[in-house]
């Protein structure tokens, strides 16, 4: 199977059709929508804030008070920080053993990649943060942060504990999580199930489309569903 990430389980489970046609086929590309250019404009505020202490543009002083407060976490910060872990079977007994192990983002074998929009290290304990753009926390999925705080066990395996969040900048949400390092291995597994169907669907070769209300900002104009 190729490299996944969330974005990409994401869109399969939006729709396998839109999957295909981004992921495989690769005949169409995602449109720069307003939410979207919004989302990476908020994202590059804020690791400039972080990373340089580069003054918030005007529009985005709303954020302010929560970055000062990451800000505030002691640790060495790393803004934007790019994960690749590949797996591999070790043979053991009674049954092979699912092994995970860090590499670069643009390895030839990487199996997963991953970017933490901020990750703070502080001795054995590290703090994770994603950061969202919505306007509620409504169908938050915390998977994200399992993946995450998986792939920085393994590439800072001197990390014991982990403290994660989303962060929802514009409605000023916050969900949190914690996880041990002893737990690694189910937190990269979290999207098996996921990625079990999309490997059917690669073998079979069908992708079904699931229509929904995201039907009319689609890329994919050639679907019997898309209201463009």
């Amino acid at each position: 199977m190729k490299p996944w990430s969330y974005s990409s389980v994401s869109t399969f489970k939006q729709c396998p059709k839109k999957y295909y046609h981004l992921r495989v086929l690769k005949d169409v590309k995602d449109g720069t929508s307003a939410a979207l250019v919004y989302g990476r404009d908020v994202h590059t505020a804020a690791e400039r804030y972080i990373r340089d202490g580069t003054e918030l543009p005007r529009q985005y002083k709303f954020m302010q008070a929560t970055l000062d407060a990451f800000n505030a976490i002691e640790g060495e910060k790393h803004c934007e920080i790019r994960f690749g872990v590949k797996r591999s079977f070790r043979t053991s007994q009674p049954a092979p053993d699912l092994e995970y192990e860090p590499c670069k983002f643009f390895d030839a074998d990487v199996w997963w990649r991953g970017i933490a929009d901020l990750l703070i290290i502080n001795k054995d304990k590290a703090f994770i943060v994603d950061y969202k753009t919505g306007k509620n926390t409504n169908y938050a999925d915390t998977k994200q942060l399992d993946l995450l705080a998986g792939a920085t066990f393994l590439h800072y395996p001197e990390v014991k504990k982990i403290k994660s969040a989303l962060s929802f900048v514009v409605c000023n949400g916050f969900i949190s999580k914690e996880h041990t390092a002893d737990m690694y291995k189910s937190y990269m597994n979290v999207f098996d199930a996921e990625l079990e169907r999309i490997e059917v669907a690669l073998e079979k070769d069908v992708w079904n489309p699931v229509e929904s209300g995201l039907c009319g900002f689609c890329p994919v104009t050639s679907c019997e569903h898309n209201r463009r």
